[in-house]
């Protein structure tokens, strides 16, 4: 892809580096969280989980930078960074208070739904370590500069958790664009992050800012819309086939008025229940639009992930083929295979991936 001009594989310690909070999930299966009395524990974050995708179904080579409070739940969840194979030697350790007054490590209370009951969400993450990270925390120059990193991948979840952290991000990308790295930003709008700093005023002076860095702009119409203020009569949550015109004016209007996108991607969902919905994704890159296979009625285990997974499958595409075509084919499978195991991170492989973009189906293999 001649507008994307990506480093070699030969020149660079890591394929993707992610900035972004790591949080410890609390699963209560196929339960409730207000009744359980039992979590499955898993790790994630929506910049984290496109790091984990690459490395573990893609085989690349990711690290995560982060702040974890330095007692048992942090280690528990870097433990869980490690078995996932991402580099955590950029995970800043603040020392613990011993009751989480100053510092603490975030958790995330997610259920799955099912049906007609959507999923449930309750996170806790006041005073977390990576919501203190300020600038001058990160070697930004040692990772980018001297380790050499081919993308850089980070999201307005991070961005919003402080005033500190959205220049954070903005000092990444200063030193990630000084050294030749792709930028991609999902902004991933979350009005209950935003709403006591600000709210969406704030969220579009702090997005807006920080989209002048970047080369691959991910998001859905909301994120769009919320975040940089562009909108289109006919787009609403629930995107369809019918409404893909409207969300590509939507698409031409922002990369006008930002010319340094080289690419753009989102989802295609209709949330018919929490279990069934209509999947697909759309890419604009060199002056086009890319659309994936669309897949009707996907039935769905657990939805939390679905997106991040769709960006390392198309972070994938364009590092390996440089082909805008095959690398939203490849995230709209990615994601939809992701969000048939739990957890938020993936359990696909590359070659059931594969298969799929193939034109394969769902028989058994033996």
């Amino acid at each position: 892809m001649a507008a994307l001009s990506i480093k070699s594989k030969e020149s660079c310690k890591y394929d993707l580096v992610s900035l972004g909070e790591v949080m410890l999930r609390l699963d209560p299966g196929e339960g409730r969280i207000h009744t359980t009395r039992s979590f499955r524990a898993w790790e994630g974050g929506g910049e984290y989980n496109v790091a984990r995708g690459l490395r573990r179904c893609f085989g690349q080579r990711t690290a995560i930078v982060t702040a974890f409070a330095d007692n048992p739940i942090g280690r528990l969840v870097e433990d869980l960074i490690l078995q996932g194979g991402v580099d955590a030697s950029y995970i800043k350790w603040v020392p613990y208070d011993g009751i989480g007054r100053e510092v603490r490590n975030g958790l995330n209370f997610t259920e799955r739904g099912f049906g007609i009951r959507g999923a449930v969400g309750a996170s806790d993450r006041g005073h977390t370590a990576a919501s203190q990270l300020k600038r001058g925390d990160i070697d930004w120059e040692e990772i980018f500069g001297k380790q050499g990193v081919r993308w850089f991948h980070t999201g307005g979840i991070f961005a919003a958790l402080s005033e500190s952290t959205a220049e954070v991000v903005e000092e990444a990308m200063q030193v990630a664009k000084a050294n030749g790295t792709i930028i991609s930003y999902d902004l991933n709008y979350r009005p209950s992050l935003w709403k006591s700093i600000g709210g969406q005023e704030k969220a579009q002076e702090v997005n807006r800012r920080l989209a002048k860095y970047v080369d691959v702009m991910i998001g859905n119409e909301e994120d769009f819309t919320a975040c940089l203020g562009f909108e289109v009569e006919g787009v609403d949550e629930n995107l369809s086939d019918l409404d893909v015109g409207s969300f590509k004016k939507m698409i031409e209007k922002a990369v006008k008025a930002y010319p340094n996108f080289k690419a753009t991607a989102t989802t295609l969902r209709t949330v018919k229940t929490a279990t069934v919905n209509d999947w697909g994704a759309i890419c604009w890159a060199d002056g086009k639009f890319y659309q994936a296979t669309h897949r009707p009625n996907l039935e769905i285990m657990d939805r939390v992930g679905g997106g991040d997974s769709f960006a390392s499958g198309l972070i994938y595409g364009f590092l390996k083929f440089g082909d805008p075509d095959l690398a939203v084919n490849y995230g709209a499978v990615h994601g939809a295979l992701a969000m048939t195991t739990p957890g938020d991170t993936t359990m696909a492989t590359l070659k059931e991936v594969e298969k799929i973009v193939g034109g394969g189906g769902a028989r058994v293999d033996r």
